[in-house]
Parts: structure tokens; C-alpha cells; sequence
């Protein structure tokens, strides 16, 4: 077993202890082994000039900005956490481009779903936008997780964080009752052809033919469900803390940004030509 590894199995173990989502933890330790890939020292000896110089790497390579800070993070946390070196540690976060989710209309969404004719390919899109699901959540909903009578989901451990309650529409009370038939409470909900999880890749693609099929041209993506969930509780005067809580967002400034791609007023400009 390499110096390196043992570093590895370090960062591991301390980000485990902390909660950490297994998807962090495989980004954050194959930025660490880039890193040291790249430095070819070992991390203690490394001075905060040669971490700097290796992030002026990444960006002359044309990282993106969230790339170069998933980098940064990993390092910080690294130094900060394992090696207890705080003088590395000052590293400041790339500026990122302010982005606009892409939203889509009500219309847009009752095409999409009414385009698909697998039942549950139809269930799985449905579901995503009238609980503003992530594709994790999807993914992990189980029998037991439904509250038919007062139309509540709970989602159990999303990134190894706190439970969260959303709700779903009575419309889809019949599909769950079917999708569940037979089935213990603890098992998966929606399941692939071949038994066990649906895969973050399958469900993309199950959106994105149904988006290519109806003929829509925004560059939308399954998130893009979760996104048009939110705007379209906006429009419809949702307090935005209540909408925080649906989506699970630690602040409020994150859900903010939907504030600005949902301006009922804007309906009734016209323009000047």
C-alpha cells in the first residue's frame, strides 16, 4: 500500500465520519489523487505557492469554474481536516457564472409526460415534477415512503442528511397504488427491468427522448422538473420558505433564484414593436 493510499483511506474515513454523501467522497479523493498526481510530493511538504500554481493548472486546461472549486474544496478539506495544516488552507473559491435554471411551462410538462407511453417512465417524470425530486430521490423511493391520505412523501437520508417531507398529487394516488401491489413497504418503489435500482443515466435518458419527442428546444434537463416545481409554486404565491423546505435547501438565497425566473408582471409588458 502506497504513501498516497494511506492518505486516501484518511480523507475517507474522516469525510464518512462527517456525514459526507458517498458521491462526495469519490470526487472529493479522485481530486486528491489528481493533486498529488500532479505535485508528485508529499502533501505535507507541499506550500500553498505550489497549490496555487496547480490551480492556475486547471484553469489554463479550461476547467470550469465549479470544477476548479470541487478542487479547491477537496484540498482545503484535505490540509484542513486530515493533515491539520491550516497555513494551506487559504485558498479562495473561484467567481462562477450566475446561471439561470431553465424552466419549463406548465404546458411544456403536461406534453412531455402525455408524449411517453411507458406507464412508469410516465409515473417516474410525473412524480419528479409535482414533488420537485432529484434523480437520488427518485431512485431510492420505497413503498413505506408514501403517505397516501394526506398526499406527503417522505424522503428518508437524502446525502446521508436529515429526512425531508415533500408532497405529490392526488393524480398519481391510483399509479402508486398499482406501483406498490404486492410489494413490502421497505422495497424500491420503481425498479429497472432487471430488478434493483434505476440508474442516475436511465432516467436522464428516459427525459430527455420524451423532451427530443416533444418537440421542445430549451436545453432542458431532468432537473429542469424540480426547477419548473419551484417556479411554478412561486407563480402561484407559495410563501418561498415553504418552498425551501420542499426542496430541502439549507438557505433561502438558494431557493431565491427562482424569483427571477418568475415575474407574473412581466406577462404584461408588451412589447414595443
Amino acid at each position: 500500500m502506497s504513501n498516497n493510499q494511506d492518505y486516501f483511506l484518511k480523507l475517507e474515513r474522516e469525510l464518512k465520519y462527517r456525514n459526507y454523501s458517498p458521491r462526495t467522497i469519490d470526487v472529493y479523493i479522485n481530486c486528491l489523487k489528481y493533486f498529488l498526481e500532479k505535485i508528485d510530493k508529499i502533501p505535507e511538504l507541499i506550500s500553498r505557492d505550489e497549490i496555487i500554481d496547480f490551480i492556475l493548472y486547471l484553469q489554463s486546461k479550461n476547467k470550469a469554474p465549479k470544477t476548479v472549486n470541487l478542487y479547491k474544496e477537496a484540498i482545503k478539506f484535505f490540509y484542513k481536516e486530515v493533515l491539520k495544516q491550516e497555513q494551506n488552507v487559504d485558498i479562495k473559491l473561484s467567481r462562477e457564472a450566475k446561471k439561470l435554471p431553465i424552466v419549463l411551462t406548465r404546458e411544456e410538462i403536461k406534453t412531455i409526460i402525455n408524449i411517453v407511453k411507458n406507464e412508469k417512465h410516465k409515473f417516474i417524470i410525473a412524480i419528479s415534477y409535482w414533488s420537485g425530486l432529484r434523480v437520488s430521490d427518485v431512485i431510492n423511493l420505497r413503498v413505506w415512503d408514501f403517505d397516501l391520505e394526506n398526499l406527503i412523501i417522505h424522503i428518508k437520508w437524502w446525502k446521508w442528511e436529515k429526512d425531508r417531507i415533500t408532497i405529490f398529487s392526488e393524480n398519481l394516488k391510483n399509479d402508486i397504488i398499482k406501483l406498490s401491489q404486492l410489494k413490502s413497504g421497505n422495497e424500491l418503489l420503481i425498479e429497472s427491468e432487471r430488478g434493483g435500482k434505476l440508474t442516475t443515466r436511465s432516467i436522464q435518458k428516459i427525459f430527455n427522448e420524451a423532451l427530443w419527442k416533444s418537440w421542445i428546444k430549451k436545453e432542458a434537463s431532468f432537473h429542469s422538473l424540480r426547477h419548473s416545481f419551484a417556479t411554478h409554486l412561486l407563480e402561484n404565491w407559495t410563501d418561498i420558505r415553504y418552498i425551501q423546505e420542499l426542496l430541502w435547501h439549507a438557505s433561502i438565497k438558494t431557493t431565491q433564484i427562482y424569483t427571477k425566473v418568475m415575474n407574473p408582471k412581466l406577462k404584461n409588458i408588451i412589447s414595443p414593436l
